[in-house]
């Protein structure tokens, strides 16, 4: 690998919070973007580094990036990592943001089915694992939106589902039932990355560190 491929990082975010929440860290190691994501269409975002670019893509396609090297790194919540099984990366630092619940979810005053559980979620292999470990026999129901509803008309008896202020659920009559893990987002590197580009990686995670505990 030439000295300018080294040099070179590609860090892999999403739109929205997680981009909103990151980029003072960056900051705070002297990365900043030239374009908004929110304003500009541009998918590859220069920065104020020739050798430093931002891949713009969907939260769920973070760890596939990384994981395949298209990206160095990247951010993305521990749910997200969690259901990819974070095969070829390594997970390197909790950032400390975007936090929130992964949670069961259902009415308060139906008890759940002596027999098989009807789970509604886009979390599959979260929620197989879960009820695999509490002895449940469940059938899952895909979604990717408006979990909420599925309870409402029937589709399942319960969601598994991020959980931030509860207000969404207590909107459609649903409570919290179980809390499955603490979500935050995490920062994540290529494996190949890591080694072959180890001195400029090292000194932008020890950097991104101190501002995360500096917050703390």
């Amino acid at each position: 690998m030439s000295d300018q491929a080294k040099n070179r990082l590609t860090i892999a975010l999403s739109k929205g919070r997680i981009f909103e929440e990151t980029m003072p860290l960056l900051n705070a190691a002297g990365i900043e973007a030239l374009d908004d994501p929110e304003t500009s269409r541009k998918l590859i975002l220069d920065t104020n580094h020739d050798d430093v670019k931002l891949v713009i893509i969907r939260a769920t396609d973070v760890p596939t990036y990384v994981q395949y090297g298209a990206a160095d790194l990247g951010v993305t919540g521990k749910d997200v990592l969690m259901e990819h099984g974070g095969e070829g990366l390594y997970e390197l630092l909790d950032l400390n943001i975007a936090r929130c619940k992964l949670m069961t979810a259902g009415f308060a005053d139906k008890p759940l089915p002596a027999g098989k559980i009807k789970v509604a979620t886009k979390f599959v292999n979260c929620t197989r694992r879960y009820f695999a470990e509490q002895g449940r026999q469940i059938e899952i129901i895909k979604l990717y939106g408006s979990m909420e509803l599925a309870p409402i008309v029937g589709l399942a008896d319960i969601i598994v589902d991020v959980v931030q202020t509860g207000s969404t659920l207590k909107a459609n009559g649903l409570v919290p039932l179980a809390h499955m893990a603490d979500i935050s987002s995490r920062m994540i590197v290529n494996k190949a990355s890591l080694k072959m580009k180890n001195e400029k990686l090292k000194q932008l995670l020890e950097q991104v560190s101190s501002a995360v505990d500096s917050r703390k």
